[in-house]
């Protein structure tokens, strides 16, 4: 089997050191060209003013080698979050496939633009939203969607932690819509992949206390179904918490409820479903343990090789992308769901 030859554009985004790390554990799938340096060509956080420790063993690229090179069939887009997009867009027209990673800016007719482009030239396109790849989160959708627990009545879901120290805090000032935007976009992926359109959102921003009020840090948004909501939380002062996040979903005929929602140190994630009557489980209490997750990213990157051969499309279609993206952009109060949201 041929290798994919790809190219990573920028290591600013919290997330670019995974996605190399990852692609670099498939190397029967893809060939890294290179990254391309984004210091110069964009607003970088605050803590990076060189070339991080994971990249210094690769070609370091100028962004028109990887536009112009045919031989570079796909790209990653890690640059700052507010900036992916316009980069993105000019991989599109360069024809180039695209995993590009959260969250997709603040215009949502740029976002359209990009899907619209990728459409229009059947580019694979593939958002990295990190919970696409967890065998928990996939096991919850089917089993909301398949009713297993009847019909939902709500779902909670946090995104609370406490790392980055207060360097993190001024970076999550860069965003009005603070770690909603920031973070909060990945389980919303996870609800509207489960639920479908909402019919209203809300977001609270919230400075935590002691914090400046610029600093939206403390976050809730909720999404109204017909009957049933989703709150969606994330606070950056929530000590000792990253591996105590939670998901908690109730329905007709049960609940699902896990905690720590992934992890990486050998273990496996573990399910606690509790159903009144048999609907794809037996009645009564389940425990289900997934299998153990080395990486995060290897479950897209492996989709992203089997769609740029043609041999499946996304599970995720473009329509479900913009959707999330008006839902996460409602939930960070950059627009109101009920002008914009239909």
């Amino acid at each position: 089997m041929q290798k994919i030859k790809i190219a990573q554009i920028g290591f600013t985004h919290e997330h670019a050191a995974g996605k190399i790390n990852s692609l670099e554990k498939m190397p029967d799938v893809y060939e890294i060209a290179g990254v391309v340096n984004d210091l110069g060509i964009n607003l970088p956080p605050d803590y990076l003013t060189d070339v991080d420790a994971p990249f210094r063993k690769y070609k370091m690229l100028a962004l028109e080698e990887v536009l112009t090179d045919p031989e570079i069939r796909a790209v990653t887009v890690e640059v700052p979050n507010n900036e992916l997009v316009a980069l993105a867009i000019e991989c599109a027209k360069n024809g180039k496939a695209i995993h590009m990673d959260k969250p997709a800016g603040v215009d949502l007719d740029l976002y359209k633009k990009l899907l619209d482009i990728c459409k229009e030239k059947k580019l694979p396109f593939q958002m990295g939203f990190m919970f696409r790849g967890n065998p928990a989160f996939q096991f919850c959708i089917k089993a909301i969607r398949q009713k297993w627990i009847g019909e939902a009545i709500s779902i909670e879901a946090d995104m609370n932690h406490a790392y980055g120290g207060e360097t993190y805090q001024k970076y999550i000032a860069r965003f009005t819509g603070g770690l909603m935007f920031n973070l909060g976009c990945h389980l919303i992926d996870f609800i509207v992949a489960a639920m479908g359109q909402p019919e209203n959102v809300t977001g609270f921003l919230r400075s935590a206390p002691g914090d400046p009020e610029n600093i939206k840090n403390n976050c809730l948004a909720v999404l109204e179904y017909h009957n049933a909501f989703a709150v969606v939380s994330s606070c950056s002062r929530q000590k000792n918490c990253t591996q105590s996040r939670l998901i908690r979903i109730v329905g007709t005929n049960g609940t699902i409820i896990f905690s720590p929602i992934e992890r990486f140190d050998g273990k496996s994630v573990v399910i606690e479903m509790d159903l009144m009557e048999d609907m794809g489980y037996p009645a009564g209490k389940h425990t289900i343990s997934f299998p153990v997750q080395s990486d995060r990213y290897a479950g897209q990157l492996s989709e992203l090789a089997e769609m740029i051969r043609g041999e499946k499309e996304s599970v995720y279609p473009f329509e479900h992308d913009l959707l999330v993206h008006k839902v996460t952009l409602a939930a960070s109060g950059y627009i109101d769901w009920k002008n914009k949201g239909e």
